[in-house]
């Protein structure tokens, strides 16, 4: 059985730093891209960034890039979010997910998870940025 655990959430300051982990299992781990999304409350999930099974490429949303870095251990099945900088409007829940393929799905930019491409969710992690 798959299984996304999430952890690392918390309370912090605006500038501040947390990293998330996503602890993967039940599935071949460096055969599928992995990816952090967030949710806040009142709008649509948004995928911010991937990682990629195949030779680890990374990807990030505009909104994250230079503030955000993703990184896999396959060795222990783990993904990381190394958050830096962080802001009121990275306040959400963030899910880590795996991909049914590979490679990650971004298109010009933007992380495109519509079509199913998602096999997989976490249960989420809080993460809240005050000012």
């Amino acid at each position: 059985e798959v299984h996304l655990v999430e952890s690392g959430g918390g309370q912090v300051q605006a500038g501040g730093s947390l990293r998330l982990s996503c602890a993967a299992s039940g599935f071949t781990f460096d055969d599928h891209a992995i990816g952090w999304f967030r949710q806040a409350p009142g709008k649509e999930r948004e995928g911010v960034s991937c990682i990629s099974g195949s030779d680890d490429s990374t990807y990030y949303v505009d909104s994250v890039k230079g503030r955000f870095t993703i990184s896999r251990d396959n060795a222990k099945s783990l993904v990381y979010l190394q958050m830096n900088s962080l802001k009121p409007e990275d306040t959400a829940v963030y899910y880590c997910a795996r991909d049914w393929g590979a490679s990650c799905p971004f298109t010009g930019g933007t992380y495109d998870y519509s079509g199913g491409k998602i096999a997989s969710w976490g249960q989420g992690t809080q993460v809240t940025v005050s000012s």
